[in-house]
């Protein structure tokens, strides 16, 4: 399995980019987003790209990501300890789903699919495996020196 930030799956019904680097995962159907994953998806599509709320939840069912994984306490405290070591408002501005999605890849022992630099440079930190996808700008993330 790999899990998937919620900017791959907005950037693979976009078409931005990343779309052919989320393509493959997607159809091995090995990728799943977080619960809060789904949530950020949604919100995304809704409240920014205009989608319709059924249109937005169709496409993630569709994809096979609307069941996505259960934040259990378990899983929210690792995650509440990750941002409170890593978090810096220039740095690392990682958000709490993303803290969510890197301790998901964690616990499942697997990689984390994303563009974001700022949650790349976290998994690269913490040792937690992480699949770099091309930004919408085109850059390709390197690890910190």
């Amino acid at each position: 399995m790999t899990i998937l930030d919620a900017y791959a799956v907005i950037a693979f019904l976009k078409a931005e980019p990343a779309a052919a680097e989320v393509r493959p995962l997607l159809d091995r159907a090995e990728a799943n987003l977080t619960a809060v994953g789904v949530a950020e998806v949604l919100d995304h599509l809704v409240r920014l790209a205009g989608a319709e709320e059924e249109v937005a939840a169709l496409d993630l069912a569709q994809l096979g990501l609307l069941d996505g994984v259960v934040v259990d306490a378990d899983l929210g405290l690792a995650a509440g300890r990750l941002r409170a070591r890593r978090y810096h408002r220039s740095r690392c501005s990682v958000s709490m789903a993303d803290c969510i999605a890197a301790e998901a890849a964690r616990r499942e022992a697997t990689g984390l699919a994303t563009t974001d630099p700022h949650l790349l440079d976290l998994c690269h930190l913490e040792g937690i495996s992480a699949i770099v996808l091309t930004p919408s700008d085109g850059t390709r993330w390197e690890p910190p020196s």
